[in-house]
């Protein structure tokens, strides 16, 4: 993104000030949202999310393996992310593949608990096959394909499409396994399970401009940011996960304040994004 002038900025933020946007939206109104699903016929389950001038890609693949150890009542599940540098020229090099770090690490805290895969928001004890000896093992992909702000909320949202997309093949324990042995599967190429979705959340991201904060801040309304927070509330109004990022500090009540915000924000969000979602699936049987 080019710089901005002294006067573009102050417009920015005077108009965030006066609750009127560059683009005409209030503070807390969100860009137009569109969902595509079974866009990656190879993967489980693929979504494809617009979020204003925003555009990302998601994708699940399911693989059976091993529970950990130290869970062995649960699946795993990783997250990745690719910023492509087509999406925005400093994506080439470094500087994607911090931003692509940066993502991964916030999807995992605000869907998974961080990395200790505590499940908030994904529910792990699902992916289990047989306790302690097979499970599956989710990967999750994010790919940017354009980018104006508020990556962390489309990427959220297009996981979020995408697990509602995905089928999970069914598995017949065909033999039972000695303690120590690995049990006979066989997995259907017929038969597949829908994932649950009811507790994904989804992520709402609390830019701060000024004294003020927005929800779906363009690429210009973040370059004017001094910190945001980003939560993520599942249909329970449950908050599953909390990050923060940039460099001004945040007084705990106004993060209390946020957390509120976001959370009656979310409920709009997650009737939205089931919408679409909904729509997209429908034009799908067609």
């Amino acid at each position: 993104m080019k710089g901005l002038s002294v006067g573009e900025k102050l417009f920015i933020q005077g108009g965030i000030a006066q609750d009127l946007r560059t683009d005409g939206r209030r503070r807390l109104t969100y860009r137009p949202i569109s969902v595509e699903t079974d866009v990656i016929s190879q993967a489980n389950g693929s979504a494809r999310v617009r979020m204003g001038g925003t555009e990302v890609i998601a994708t699940v693949k399911a693989e059976l393996g091993r529970p950990n150890a130290m869970q062995p009542d649960k699946g795993k599940v990783s997250i990745f992310v690719d910023c492509s540098p087509t999406a925005e020229p400093t994506f080439e090099g470094r500087g994607g593949e911090e931003l692509a770090t940066e993502l991964s690490v916030a999807l995992e805290r605000c869907l998974l608990g961080g990395k200790s895969g505590a499940g908030a928001g994904i529910d792990l004890s699902s992916l289990i096959v047989v306790e302690g000896k097979l499970c599956w093992d989710l990967y999750i992909e994010g790919l940017v394909v354009s980018s104006d702000g508020n990556l962390l909320d489309a990427l959220g949202a297009a996981i979020k499409a995408a697990l509602s997309n995905t089928g999970i093949p069914k598995v017949n324990v065909s033999v039972e396994a000695s303690a120590n042995e690995q049990p006979e599967v066989d997995v259907s190429d017929e038969e597949f399970l829908q994932f649950d979705t009811s507790g994904v959340p989804v992520i709402v991201t609390l830019t701060k401009v000024g004294r003020h904060y927005i929800v779906d801040a363009t690429l210009e309304e973040e370059s004017q940011m001094s910190s945001a927070i980003s939560i993520s509330v599942n249909r329970h109004g449950h908050v599953c996960g909390l990050t923060k990022r940039g460099g001004a500090g945040v007084d705990p009540s106004v993060i209390l304040d946020m957390i509120s915000v976001g959370k009656h924000v979310s409920e709009q969000l997650l009737n939205k994004l089931d919408s679409e979602i909904a729509a997209a699936e429908a034009d799908e049987e067609e």
